[in-house]
Order: structure tokens, then sequence, then C-alpha cells
């Protein structure tokens, strides 16, 4: 579309701007040389000295470092038991990782609806959907905002249910002051690079469960053991292990450990930075007819990995492609996380049809996600508001 004919087309930025980034320093340079130059690339001690900076960051008492957020899903899912012919409960507004995990276990995902308020998984759906082949429930903490784990933990308890909460947007939030992985059953982060906290990849699981831990480090790599408590036969000799699973190599490297480790000790910046621009935002459009802001819960205190901004369409001229796209005019290149899981052809080959969650088919259709990282100036985030600002002015209805 055409840019919005206001002060004769000119964008309100002359560079693009994008929704993420990632925020490189010479620590985190010199932290991946040093292990460059060391005689462990991979198996080495900075995956330890990780798994426990991870632990004394969240409380919980053992984590897994793995190579991605998905592997991470996939090795919580294993460790829940969940199987062929099993259900697993999460929401649509997620990528798709938080539903594949069950797929790869050979179980069903089972979508709930979310709260239009907060968009988080609501947990009177997710008692709603429980059958007698539900055995786990993926709760999305999106955007960095916890989901509401105390309700969905007590109604994992009362059906027997694992908790599996996907934190990959969540490193930095605390729930009822108690900091997001130290909750729930298993806690999976992600370290993309628009993640809050990046290794380039990689992710870990968190738990306090001993069991789930031994089946975590199994399921990393190939089931493959060295502890002589867990082997079938005699050792032949110090260099001898034993497969006693089905795992996956899910390492991560010590490059990766270590850039992660190096990014931690930034967090606090980091987390900082996040909720000022969020502030900002919240304030600049939450007056705002044609906008809605989203709803945070008090018992979160968020580090915020997205800012989704919510157009109102009925008191806009224009849809939420058109918006997206007079943004990107203004030199504001946005996206949209997420499009509906079940939408995605896979799906609607296993069966799965439109319809199944209202409130976030009508998000999906509504949302767009501004620009958000730790390196944004005060004038990239004026900026933002300025385009946003001026679209929302030129488009708005007039008896909005």
């Amino acid at each position: 579309m055409e840019k919005p004919a206001i002060e004769g087309g000119k964008p309100v930025r002359e560079t693009p701007i994008y929704y993420g980034h990632q925020y490189i320093d010479e620590a985190d340079i010199q932290a991946v040389a040093e292990v460059l130059r060391s005689d462990f690339l991979t198996c080495g001690p900075k995956i330890g000295e990780l798994e426990k900076k991870l632990c004394a960051l969240t409380g919980a008492k053992y984590a897994v470092v793995c190579a991605n957020g998905t592997a991470a899903l996939h090795m919580a899912a294993m460790a829940a038991g969940v199987g062929e012919g099993d259900e697993v409960i999460t929401t649509p507004i997620t990528f798709a990782a938080s539903a594949n995990c069950a797929l790869y276990c050979g179980a069903r995902p089972v979508f709930a609806d979310i709260d239009p308020a907060t968009y988080n998984i609501d947990p009177e759906k997710v008692e709603a959907a429980i059958t007698p082949k539900t055995k786990a429930v993926v709760a999305v903490d999106y955007t960095g905002q916890s989901a509401a784990l105390d309700p969905v933990r007590e109604i994992c308890r009362k059906h027997g249910l694992t908790l599996i909460e996907d934190g990959a947007h969540v490193i930095g939030t605390k729930y009822k002051g108690r900091p997001n992985g130290s909750i729930s059953d298993m806690t999976t982060f992600s370290f993309h690079p628009v993640k809050t906290v990046t290794g380039g990849e990689g992710g870990a699981v968190l738990t306090n469960d001993e069991t789930l831990y031994k089946k975590l480090l199994l399921y990393r790599a190939h089931g493959i053991t060295r502890d002589e408590n867990l082997m079938e036969h005699e050792p032949d000799g110090p260099w001898y292990y034993e497969q006693i699973d089905l795992g996956y190599n899910y390492r991560m490297t010590d490059m990766q450990a270590a850039l992660i480790i190096s990014q931690l000790d930034k967090l606090p910046v980091f987390r900082s930075r996040r909720k000022e621009i969020v502030k900002r935002y919240d304030e600049a459009f939450s007056k705002l007819p044609a906008l809605f802001v989203q709803r945070e819960i008090p018992e979160s205190d968020t580090t915020r990995h997205l800012y989704i901004l919510r157009i109102v369409p009925e008191k806009l001229k224009i849809n939420r492609k058109q918006f997206f796209e007079a943004l990107a005019a203004e030199n504001v290149c946005c996206n949209v996380h997420y499009i509906p899981t079940y939408y995605f052809p896979y799906y609607e080959k296993l069966g799965y049809k439109r319809g199944l969650c209202p409130n976030a088919e009508k998000l999906y259709e509504e949302i767009i996600s501004l620009p958000l990282y730790y390196a944004m100036s005060d004038e990239d985030v004026e900026s933002v508001i300025t385009a946003v600002k001026k679209i929302a002015a030129f488009y708005t209805k007039e008896n909005a």
C-alpha cells in the first residue's frame, strides 16, 4: 500500500529498524575466543558451568543445556513419558515447537484457547480440554509474561499431569517473586538470537526433580551413560559406556555455553532496558482508541521478549496487514507472533480445523510485534512510537 499521506509521505525513519536484534559485546567475543583456544569445543567444562549458572539464576535444582529450544521441549516431553496415543495440551499462539514436541513422541497436541487480555493460555480452557489420554500440559510464557502458573499447576496436580513450561520467552521474569524456571515440573529455555539472552542457538531444561533430570541427561546424549550404577553389564574397562535408552544428539557446544554465560552476566541490564522500552510503549499507546495494549497479570514481574501491539479493527479504516505495511513504509519493520499452529498445512492434514480457539484466532488477525531489544536507543523508541501514532491517527475512523 502507499505510505500515509502525511508530511509529504516522508518516512519517520531514514533507516530500517527491525523487531529484534542480538547484542554482542567484546566480553562475549572474548568468552568464545577463549573456548576456541582451549582443549574442549564440546562436552567440556563450559557446559557444567552454564548449568550451574542457570540453577543459581532461577533457583532450580537441576539444569540440562542442549542444542536449542525445540530440543529442550522434545527432551521434556520424553522425560514426562509422553508417548503413542497420549494427548498434550498447549496454546495455539506460540511457535510450532510447543506442539510439535508432542508429535515427536507419537502423541496428539490438543489446543486450549487463550485469555483475550493477556494472550496466555486460559487455565479454564486447559481443564476443559483434559481427557483420559492427557499426559502433559505445555504452558507457554508468551511474550515473556509468565503464564498463570498456580492455577495451571493445580489443574495438573489434580489430574496427575506433568506441567512443562515453555519458557522460551521468559528468562529474567518472576512469578509471585520466584524466577521462572524453578516453579513448573520442567521449564524450557531458548537462546535464539532474538531472545533476551543468546548463544546463537541453544536451549535448556530446568527441573527440581532428580528422576526427570537423569532422564534428560540420557535423552540429550543418545541415551548413552558412563554411570556404572545404570549399566546392565560389567564394564570392559575405563573406556566402557552403554546405550540404555533411545536418545538424540542434542548437545550444546562449549562455544555456545561460553557465549550464554557471558550474556547472562548482562541479564540485569538487558532486563532493565526492555522494561523501560515496554513502559514507554504502554504510556504512548494505551490511550489510543484504535490500539489495545497487552494486559499483564500482577503475579508476573515480566522481562518482555516481544512487544505485541493489537489493533482494534472496528475503529480503523485499514486492517492489520495494511497497518503492518504502513509501518514498513515508515521504516519500522515488524513481525507477527504467531500464526495459530493448527493453521499450518501439516496440522490441517492431521485433521485440525479452524474455529478451535476463537480468542486465539481473533488475536492473530489483530497483532503486530513492534521492535524491542536492548540496543534500541531512545531515538529508536521514539521513532517507533511516532510511526505508530502517525498511522493510527491518519486511519482512525472519525467516530472512534
